[in-house]
């Protein structure tokens, strides 16, 4: 991340980042039923139905990594790849799951090396933002550093795989210029109601 983008994300504050989105006004670029992934899920619903499956699974299934953990990696990724609607959305549901500390997501966010979580979460970070550049930028080193901080194999999978993931349905929304409120209320509702039910309900 350049040091332009740290200083800009410093500066806003928790509410402000949650909120601001970078298709902001403008129109999508097809006709979709409603804003956001969950008009994307309703325009193509066999299709829909399969990827909201998948992200359940990978952010609601069982795992020994929590889910504010794995909604961080994908806040995590999605904002390296600059998708406001995907960083602010499950920013919202991180926030959620931590009792509403956005605060902890915008560190994460600006430098998960200086923020108050787990080193191994830390480490399994590391491997994400390698996979949001390329998935052969991961080197057996980063998995090694990841194992000796006491992630398992399969938390090693599974990060890998959000990180993909998150980074396909960020080209999916943005691909689209798929719409969002610009209403950081709107966000946080969404977050709400994400961590109870289903991920796109």
């Amino acid at each position: 991340m350049s040091d332009d983008r740290k200083r800009r994300l410093v500066e806003l504050d928790a509410t402000k980042q949650m909120g601001v989105l970078r298709r902001d006004g403008a129109m999508a670029h097809i006709a979709m039923p409603g804003p956001g992934m969950r008009g994307l899920l309703a325009f193509q619903p066999a299709a829909g139905s399969l990827l909201a499956h998948l992200v359940d699974t990978l952010l609601r299934g069982p795992s020994t990594l929590t889910p504010a953990e794995r909604e961080l990696i994908a806040t995590f990724v999605s904002a390296r790849n600059d998708c406001s609607i995907c960083q602010t959305t499950h920013g919202g549901k991180a926030a959620a799951h931590l009792g509403g500390n956005a605060e902890l997501i915008r560190r994460v966010v600006v430098d998960y090396t200086t923020a108050d979580v787990s080193n191994k979460l830390k480490a399994l970070l590391a491997i994400a933002e390698k996979v949001q550049q390329s998935g052969n930028e991961v080197t057996d080193k980063d998995v090694a550093l990841a194992r000796k901080e006491g992630a398992t194999d399969v938390e090693i999978h599974d990060t890998v795989l959000i990180a993909a993931a998150s980074c396909m349905f960020n080209r999916y929304l943005d691909g689209l210029a798929t719409s969002a409120p610009d209403d950081a209320d709107w966000f946080r509702k969404q977050g709400r109601s994400g961590a109870r039910t289903s991920v796109f309900s």
